[in-house]
């Protein structure tokens, strides 16, 4: 029997790097094969290219046995490859219905096009409305269309891009099985993720990456996270250190924080109440689209409806205060749309230092310091290991991970008093993973407030001192880290937390 697909000695260079240098890569028919390398190693660049975005500077594409030229997205799709990329394909505009719709036969009835997206999301457990529009998603809303509109092609190769970062862990095991069962009827998978153990659990086969080129393939089933982690970067990443400290007084306080919906799509938030102390990391977990990315606008000033009392820095009421005034007094923002609100795309990593450093050191009497943003950009760079051109590479130019990395950099060396982050490792390879949420700790232990929405479980329980749980435009009560299971947060993702606050309650 002949590959579903096989690559060989694919090569694409770009100005200032090879993106991919002579790659092999062979999918057997229903395998589920992974793509494993750490940001900037290439793994992006090569899907564009069996996906049509990219065309090869040179190689061969083999589908199912014969010599294919993949000249763009709509030949990919005809030949049976879907794919969900890292960053999304949506336009803001139109509604989910709509935008799956532009990848369908002219005449398609979008009545039925909407019972189909509807059926489809209910079986994988990716909750979806058809009429919703897209600027009204999260992030983690946006990439369950994308997986949707993979996934009603009934794709012969499906490729996956992080999928299971906006799923809760008994969600994430249903998807598994889906894909398990897709293998099984002879679909092909190709799965990028920076989860080892996912990999090692999903995965029959695993090509690995470095630099643009295949360093290994391998059974993930045998090995272990250290020794893919080894594959992979030459070397385990460091060990996360998580030393218990007595939190301070409480900077960041919200009381009793209840907020119409500001459009009919939107999540409602009610009598939500917390603090985030001195010195502690509180995590807040919940699956995407419950009401977190409204929380984060209302807490960064970007949403100013609130009453002045349910928000307070240090005790001073700042419901109504405005983004530029927070940042003054020290709160610091991730959010968690890289491109478009953490970066601007086509601006430089320099330039894009002003979104967030307007002091002196880089604006002095209305004139911008151009090589002091620079040399700020530059050591971020330095310090995190962003893979870039320089200061002035543009900020569209860098991969997910790297941009990321980035941007939690210029938060950081702005020492902030409070820090909001969201979803601060989505995407990022385990050692970028490792160096960001070290340099967390370090500010927690600083005495920096740090409040982490996240979806990722075991990156709360590394990193966070308290827990609190979003679900339905409500918290839960908080809960220490030691106290609460994995299994007990991820029913309460479900909203079934007991009102008196339950065991382990702080």
């Amino acid at each position: 029997m002949s590959p579903r697909l096989a690559l060989q000695q694919i090569t694409k260079r770009y100005p200032s790097v090879v993106a991919n240098d002579a790659v092999d890569l062979v999918v057997q028919p229903g395998q589920i094969h992974a793509v494993l390398g750490e940001n900037g190693a290439g793994k992006s660049t090569l899907m564009k290219i069996i996906y049509g975005v990219v065309r090869p500077d040179a190689g061969s594409i083999f589908w199912n046995g014969a010599q294919a030229h993949i000249a763009s997205p709509q030949v990919a799709r005809e030949l049976g490859i879907g794919m969900v990329f890292q960053h999304f394909s949506l336009f803001d505009t139109l509604t989910v219905a709509e935008n799956i719709a532009l990848g369908l036969p002219a005449g398609t009835r979008m009545d039925e096009l909407a019972r189909r997206i509807a059926d489809t999301a209910r079986q994988y457990g990716l909750d979806l409305e058809p009429e919703r529009h897209v600027h009204t998603l999260s992030v983690g809303e946006r990439q369950r269309v994308e997986i949707v509109r993979a996934l009603l092609g009934r794709p012969q190769l499906l490729i996956l891009d992080e999928p299971t970062s906006v799923l809760t862990p008994q969600a994430v095991q249903r998807l598994f099985e889906t894909l398990r069962q897709l293998a099984g009827e002879g679909c092909s998978i190709l799965y990028i993720s920076h989860k080892l153990d996912e990999i090692r659990s999903l995965c029959q086969a695993c090509t690995v990456m470095r630099a643009g080129k295949v360093t290994g393939v391998c059974d993930p089933r045998h090995e272990t996270a250290s020794s893919l982690s080894r594959l992979m970067t030459g070397a385990e990443p460091p060990a996360l250190v998580h030393r218990d400290a007595q939190p301070g007084k409480p900077l960041l306080s919200v009381r009793d924080l209840t907020l119409e919906r500001s459009h009919p799509y939107a999540t409602a938030l009610s009598g939500i109440s917390f603090d985030v102390r001195q010195g502690e990391i509180l995590g807040l977990a919940g699956v995407s689209g419950n009401g977190q990315q409204e929380l984060l606008s209302v807490l960064s000033g970007e949403d100013n409806r609130a009453q002045a009392q349910a928000i307070l820095l240090d005790g001073q009421p700042i419901g109504r205060k405005s983004v530029a005034w927070r940042r003054a007094r020290g709160m610091g923002l991730v959010p968690e749309e890289r491109l478009g609100r953490g970066a601007v795309p086509e601006l430089t990593l320099a330039q894009n230092m002003l979104l967030s450093h307007q002091g002196g050191a880089t604006v002095r009497h209305g004139m911008v310091r151009r090589r002091a943003i620079a040399s700020l950009a530059h050591g971020i760079i330095e310090r995190f290991g962003v893979r870039a051109a320089g200061p002035h590479a543009t900020a569209a130019s860098l991969s997910g991970g790297n941009l990321q990395k980035y941007i939690i950099g210029r938060e950081v060396t702005r020492t902030p008093r409070v820090l909001l982050v969201a979803q601060p490792t989505w995407g990022v390879d385990v050692s970028a993973a490792a160096r960001i949420r070290t340099e967390l700790l370090a500010l927690r232990s600083a005495g920096c407030a740090v409040l982490v929405i996240s979806e990722e479980l075991d990156e709360l329980f590394e990193i966070s001192d308290r827990l609190i749980v979003m679900a339905k435009g409500r918290v839960s009560p908080p809960i220490s880290r030691t106290a609460a299971t994995r299994d007990q947060v991820g029913r309460w993702m479900s909203g079934l937390w007991p009102e008196n606050g339950g065991v382990g309650a702080c």
